[in-house]
């Protein structure tokens, strides 16, 4: 058992990415606070994950809320020999027609509150413990109508250099996942992809338990793209004939990148793309 006599914490743990990998974490042996907004799925998921977890509610944003839960969550199992802070949110937010409300929810959750998390951690953590951020590929790859959620993703990966950096010298080490993965968050996303075991949150699992192993002990300040080949498509700019593709009315000429662009167009939810709003 890997992390047998390790203890996480674990935000966004009770759905997605963060359920898949603290169920891996007690299969592995370790004791798993888990927190997150919703008091009903938590319960769900502490029920499933038994009485090696500890489920608290917390919404990331309130750092109050965070700092007590994970004080509460050291109280009981020790303290943490992993953070995955991995509460995140979509939302919308399109030029044209954006509002500051969501723009200023969506950073704040995806950005914000990873940073108050983990520097709420820090005085519960052990000797070479492991911080690890989740990003997204939307960070890279983009989706037109997301700049909050791609712009705070971006921003996640310097986040984890920079930890890394001021972490060293405590022997402990900071990476992030930037996972492509079919979750309840990003469900619009993939409705045509259901069956996609590519797309499966439990990949994205394996590789943060991992970064808690003695083989990843020399890795800081590395973000880890769990994407199988949709990204390498991108990154490689294959060359494809000009073509046009037209979807909701909007036609759109790809020449460079070709179909990899083209099937993030067609995944892009409906009522985003379109005409500017009137003046």
């Amino acid at each position: 058992m890997r992390l047998q006599g390790k203890t996480a914490l674990i935000t966004g743990g009770n759905s997605g990415i963060g359920l898949a990998t603290a169920r891996l974490f007690v299969t592995e042996g370790a004791k798993v606070v888990i927190t997150g907004r919703n008091k009903e799925t938590l319960e769900a998921a502490a029920k499933e994950l038994g009485p090696n977890a500890l489920a608290l509610v917390a919404d990331a944003t309130d750092v109050a809320a965070t700092e007590a839960a994970i004080k509460k969550g050291a109280d009981k199992f020790g303290k943490f020999d992993i953070v995955f802070a991995n509460a995140g949110i979509p939302g919308g937010t399109p030029l044209g027609s954006a509002t500051l409300e969501v723009f200023e929810k969506v950073i704040s959750t995806n950005l914000t509150g990873v940073f108050f998390t983990v520097q709420s951690a820090l005085p519960y953590l052990n000797d070479n413990a492991s911080i690890i951020l989740n990003g997204s590929v939307i960070s890279v790859l983009g989706i037109p109508g997301y700049s909050a959620y791609g712009a705070a993703k971006a921003a996640i990966a310097n986040l984890t250099i920079l930890t890394a950096m001021e972490m060293r010298r405590y022997g402990v080490t900071a990476n992030a996942i930037s996972p492509l993965a079919a979750t309840r968050m990003t469900a619009q996303f993939f409705a045509d992809r259901s069956d996609d075991a590519t797309l499966d949150p439990a990949r994205s699992s394996g590789v943060v338990a991992w970064l808690q192993s003695a083989e990843s002990a020399w890795l800081t300040g590395q973000i880890l793209r769990i994407s199988g080949h949709t990204l390498s498509r991108v990154q490689g700019f294959t060359e494809a004939p000009q073509r046009y593709h037209a979807k909701d009315g909007v036609e759109l000429q790809f020449s460079e990148l070709g179909s990899a662009v083209a099937w993030l167009w067609d995944t892009m939810p409906r009522g985003l793309a379109g005409p500017l709003p009137a003046q």
